[in-house]
């Protein structure tokens, strides 16, 4: 950031009197501009023992599967943003059976939701954003192409439950290599 949206002068990054973290703050109006983590929602959604994934037509990892998943709008609930997600992506609709994964990504200012969802009717396709759309065997999941380490982890946790008959919620996050743990 580099000029105040509100009277349109340069700001600085410093800590706000009161405050613990640098903010970007106007040096004319001091107006405090808070930047928040973006929001990731989608599904893990699935036919008859199958899960859909999505070949990505877009960057970052073009090519490589994933769940549909894409950033939260404002003035949608995160389990709207994953319906829709799942619409534009998979052309799919789907019935939301509960939050599956919560997984906070602090390194890019992320936070991941996946909801445990059912294909309506079994149909599904290619939206714009997909190169291509398929149902998945658990032992048919193409591991080495996965697009991200959210929806690996994701997996891994819903096949694991998926052999128990046991879907919880997880909560956990996914920290750079290179980050120190609290």
């Amino acid at each position: 950031m580099n000029y105040c949206s509100t009277c349109g002068n340069p700001v600085e990054q410093r800590i706000p009197d009161g405050d613990n973290r640098h903010r970007y703050v106007c040096v004319s109006c001091e107006t405090i501009h808070y930047q928040n983590p973006n929001i990731v929602a989608g599904t893990v959604a699935v036919w008859q023992g199958q899960i859909l994934l999505c070949r990505r037509a877009i960057e970052p990892r073009y090519g490589y599967w994933t769940l549909p998943a894409g950033f939260m709008e404002n003035a949608e609930t995160t389990m709207e943003a994953a319906e829709r997600e799942t619409r534009e992506e998979a052309l799919a609709e789907v019935t939301i059976e509960g939050l599956y994964a919560m997984i906070d990504v602090p390194h890019i200012n992320q936070v991941h939701m996946f909801y445990r969802a059912a294909l309506v009717d079994g149909r599904f396709g290619a939206g714009e954003e997909s190169l291509e759309t398929r149902l998945f065997a658990p032992a048919d999941i193409p591991w080495d192409e996965i697009s991200f380490p959210t929806v690996r982890k994701t997996l891994e946790l819903f096949l694991a439950d998926m052999e128990s008959q046991q879907f919880g919620v997880h909560v956990t996050d996914i920290r750079h290599p290179m980050a120190k743990r609290a």
